[in-house]
């Protein structure tokens, strides 16, 4: 693995810009990575992984380019918790005692009392974000982070580069992809035809 000042210069590349978020994720995906022993997740260990992340700000992006993990890659899975966390899955790592579909997985997520670290360890710097992003490369993991061994259920559909029927939706005419329509009376429905509309036709 790359090291930490080289993984948060390609963060920052990729995100635009460099801030604690962004450290904070870095150090947060290498430690998952860490614990599940996967040293190479760009490269010959790229398809053992799939990552949910629990938020949508700046740590993600860092996850992702750490990962390797991509949204189009369906190796990236987002789950609106508003946590700064994220589950790291190890597809090598089938639990077979309950049912083919659960893998072990590492749950790594950030204390809050980091913030507070960070203002302990430097007081001198007034700037919030400099304070932190300073702190949050220096301080060990255990004042980072807690971290939870887990199971987490992947079936098939949900795995990278999984290859299913398109389906149509008999309202709008547009194909759906892996399972995700709905069937209500009688009817193969979209989600946003099946009344999960995130938008409204003007």
């Amino acid at each position: 693995m790359l090291s930490l000042e080289s993984l948060i210069h390609e963060a920052e590349r990729a995100h635009g810009h460099l801030c604690a978020g962004q450290i904070l994720g870095v150090r947060l995906a290498m430690l998952g990575l860490a614990k599940l022993g996967i040293d190479d997740p760009r490269g010959k260990d790229r398809k053992r992984l799939v990552t949910f992340v629990e938020i949508d700000r700046c740590a993600t992006d860092a996850i992702g380019v750490v990962t390797g993990c991509r949204l189009g890659k369906r190796a990236l899975k987002f789950r609106d918790w508003g946590k700064m966390a994220a589950t790291f899955v190890d597809l090598a790592a089938r639990l077979a005692d309950d049912g083919d579909n659960w893998y072990r997985a590492i749950r790594v997520a950030a204390k809050e009392s980091s913030k507070q670290r960070a203002r302990e360890m430097h007081p001198e710097i007034e700037n919030k974000n400099q304070q932190q992003m300073l702190a949050y490369r220096e301080l060990p993991d255990d004042d980072l982070f807690t971290t939870e061994w887990v199971k987490v259920e992947l079936v098939p559909e949900e795995f990278p580069g999984y290859k299913s029927d398109r389906i149509v939706c008999s309202a709008c005419g547009e194909g759906i992809n892996f399972h995700r329509e709905l069937h209500r009376d009688g009817r193969i429905l979209c989600r946003c035809c099946a009344g999960e509309q995130y938008y409204q036709p003007i």
